[in-house]
C-alpha cells in the first residue's frame, strides 16, 4: 500500500476549483456553522451565568473538578490518537490506523461514561435538572449538546472501524463485506459495552471510596469478571488488527479518516472552552 504513498496528495485536490478535496471543505463549512451554534449556548449560559434565580444553586457546591479534569485529560489525549490515526493512513499503515481508532473510539467511551455519571448525580444526589433553575437549563442544554456530538463522532469511528476490514474484492462475493468475522464483531459490542460499564464502576468508587488502595481493591473485586472480560476482548481485537490480506481502504482513503480527524479536533476543542467558560470560571 505505501508503495504509493508518492502518488497521492492528502491535502490539495486539484479536480475542484479551489484545490481543496470536497469533502474537507465540506467538513470545514458545517464545523463553521457549528461554532455559531456553541458560540450561541455558550454566550447565553454565560449570559445567565450573571442574572441568576434565587434558587439557583451554588455551582461549586455542585460540580465535581476532579472528575470534570480527569475527562477533559481523557478528550485531550483521544485527539493525539486520532492524529496518529491520520499520520498512519496517510502512510499505508492500516494496522496502526485500525489500532488507534481503536484507542480513540475507547477514549471517547471513557469521556462519555464519566458525563452520564455525572450528570445522573447532578439529578440524584445535588437535585440540580434541566427545569428547576436557570442554571440547570443552560448547563445541561450546553454539555449535552456536547455529549450528542461526540457520541455522534464514537458512532462515526466505530462504523469508520468497520470499514478498513472491507475486503478488496468484497463487491465480487455474495457475502456482506462487513461480515468480516462475527467473532470480531462480537468481540467489539462486547468490548464497548464493557467499557462503559467499567468505566461507570471506577467514576462511582472513586467518588464514595476514592481511589487509594481500598478503593481500588473493592472495584476490582466487584468488577472482576468485566476486567477479565475486557481483557481479554482487548488482546483479540489487537490480534484482528492485523492485515490479513487486501482490503478495500488505504491511502486514497485518508481524506475520510482526516475529515473525521477535524471533526473528532474540533469536539475537544469546544470542550475547552465549555471546561474554561462553565466550570473552571466558577473557581476565579
Amino acid at each position: 500500500m505505501s508503495s504509493h504513498a508518492s502518488a497521492i496528495d492528502h491535502h490539495h485536490d486539484l479536480t475542484t476549483s479551489t484545490g481543496i478535496p470536497n469533502k474537507k471543505l465540506f467538513m470545514w463549512a458545517f464545523l463553521a456553522s457549528d461554532c455559531m451554534f456553541f458560540g450561541t449556548l455558550i454566550s447565553t449560559h454565560l449570559i445567565y451565568r450573571l442574572h441568576q434565580t434565587p434558587n439557583s444553586p451554588d455551582p461549586r457546591a455542585v460540580f465535581s473538578i476532579e472528575l470534570t479534569s480527569f475527562s477533559t485529560f481523557i478528550l485531550l489525549m483521544s485527539s493525539l490518537l486520532m492524529a496518529l490515526a491520520v499520520n498512519a493512513i496517510q502512510k499505508g499503515n492500516l494496522r496502526t490506523t485500525r489500532l488507534t481508532l481503536l484507542g480513540t473510539i475507547f477514549f471517547g467511551l471513557i469521556f462519555l461514561g464519566c458525563q452520564v455519571y455525572e450528570f445522573s448525580h447532578f439529578v440524584s444526589e445535588k437535585h440540580l435538572t434541566i427545569t428547576n433553575c436557570i442554571f440547570g437549563s443552560t448547563f445541561f442544554t450546553l454539555t449535552g449538546t456536547h455529549g450528542c456530538h461526540v457520541a455522534i463522532g464514537v458512532l462515526w469511528l466505530a462504523l469508520m472501524y468497520v470499514r478498513t476490514f472491507k475486503p478488496a474484492n468484497a463487491d465480487a462475493g455474495r457475502k456482506p463485506w462487513f461480515a468480516l468475522s462475527l467473532v470480531h464483531f462480537v468481540v467489539f459490542i462486547i468490548s464497548l459495552v464493557l467499557a462503559v460499564y467499567l468505566v461507570l464502576g471506577l467514576v462511582h468508587t472513586a467518588q464514595t471510596e476514592g481511589l487509594g488502595g481500598a478503593g481500588l481493591g473493592s472495584f476490582a473485586g466487584s468488577h472482576a469478571l468485566a476486567l477479565v472480560g475486557a481483557a481479554v476482548c482487548l488482546v483479540t481485537l489487537v490480534s484482528f488488527a492485523r492485515v490479513r490480506g487486501p482490503v478495500d481502504f488505504g491511502e486514497a482513503n485518508a481524506i475520510d479518516v482526516e475529515s473525521m480527524g477535524l471533526y473528532w479536533h474540533f469536539v475537544d476543542i469546544v470542550w475547552i472552552v465549555i471546561f474554561t467558560a462553565v466550570y473552571l470560571l466558577e473557581y476565579i
